[in-house]
């Protein structure tokens, strides 16, 4: 008789399975969680210095907001050393009795963000699509387009003071004779102009970070199909640039919004004409009216909160980038369901 062989199967539950079905999904949240951790505690630092440098003062100015003057109080006609609390009525009285100036410096606000922010923009992208360009003597270039931001802003609010004053060069160049620096539109043109020469290096130079980005094949490409110049302009690199630029623009609408020192050294305090939110709050505090002065200022953060969240939701909450689109549910329902038809096979 031949000799048989027998082959034993091993025991199901003797079989050496590494882990059970739930053990990689149990990996993978062990690993989410540690990684969370991890990541509060690089970022704990931050949070706490973010906290002493804003959230104190933001907190402190809506309580100051909620006090009057020390003075003579109209209820009990005893004069007091202390701010009495007087709830909302610094709101209600910048809002009704004082509420032509505010209103004011609101559209000056509002007007000198956006006209200055638009010309940044475009100027900057053409500053950037100039660096970008392999010239001879690029780096003097950049350096040149780059020395206005450089500069601080009192130092170029002086330097345009100087050229648009009465004898300035400005009247020099231009047909006529324009005072500047005195009340009117042409205070508010001048702002802008130094604004704009100052800051569109900025966004040029974020533009220019994203044009470094795009590869040179996709341009040659575009070439050989037979794209032209504007062509090849608004359908790649402007689109390929937009993270760059969004991020640029978020920057300078947050900045222009709390614009102080550009109209208060070039055109002066009390202006109608140039008078932004930032220096009616100052005005307030300068004349020892904190509360009315702490109420602007939390006015003018809420509105900026505002601006700022209404940009990031309008032109796309990923401003630095295109990021993964988030699977829906309906699609994560289909990704486990071949998972679970496999778990529960013998």
């Amino acid at each position: 008789m031949g000799s048989e062989t027998t082959v034993r199967r091993p025991h199901p539950a003797r079989t050496a399975e590494p882990s059970g079905p739930g053990e990689p999904g149990r990996t993978a949240r062990k690993r989410r969680s540690e990684s969370m951790r991890l990541g509060t505690l690089l970022i704990a630092p931050t949070v706490l210095v973010l906290a002493v440098v804003v959230a104190f003062p933001t907190l402190d100015a809506i309580r100051m907001s909620l006090f009057g003057q020390p003075g003579l109080d109209p209820d009990t006609g005893f004069v007091s050393d202390t701010e009495p609390f007087v709830g909302l009525d610094n709101y209600a009285t910048i809002l009704t009795d004082a509420g032509a100036r505010f209103w004011n410096a609101f559209a000056n606000t509002v007007f000198f963000t956006i006209t200055s922010v638009a010309l940044e923009a475009v100027i900057g992208v053409c500053m950037a699509l100039i660096m970008h360009q392999a010239l001879r003597g690029r780096a003097l270039v950049r350096a040149s387009i780059l020395i206005p931001w450089a500069i601080p802003t009192a130092i170029v609010a002086l330097l345009w003071r100087w050229i648009f004053n009465a004898d300035g060069i400005a009247n020099a160049l231009l047909p006529g004779r324009v005072l500047w620096t005195t009340e009117g539109i042409q205070a508010m043109v001048a702002v802008i102009v130094a604004d704009v020469w100052k800051t569109a290096p900025f966004v040029g130079l974020l533009v220019l970070a994203g044009l470094q980005l795009i590869p040179r094949e996709t341009h040659e490409a575009a070439k050989v199909d037979g794209a032209g110049a504007w062509r090849r302009f608004w359908s790649i690199t402007l689109p390929l640039v937009k993270p760059a630029l969004l991020v640029a623009l978020l920057f300078r609408i947050l900045d222009a919004l709390r614009v102080f020192d550009m109209p208060y050294v070039l055109i002066g305090p009390r202006k109608s004409s140039v008078e932004t939110l930032s220096m009616l709050a100052h005005d307030e505090a300068s004349n020892v009216r904190f509360g009315s002065g702490a109420a602007y200022a939390v006015l003018l953060f809420l509105f900026v909160v505002l601006v700022a969240f209404a940009f990031v939701k309008l032109l796309g909450a990923d401003v630095v980038g295109d990021a993964e689109p988030r699977p829906t549910r309906r699609a994560r329902r289909k990704a486990r369901a071949p998972r679970r038809a496999e778990g529960s096979e013998p």
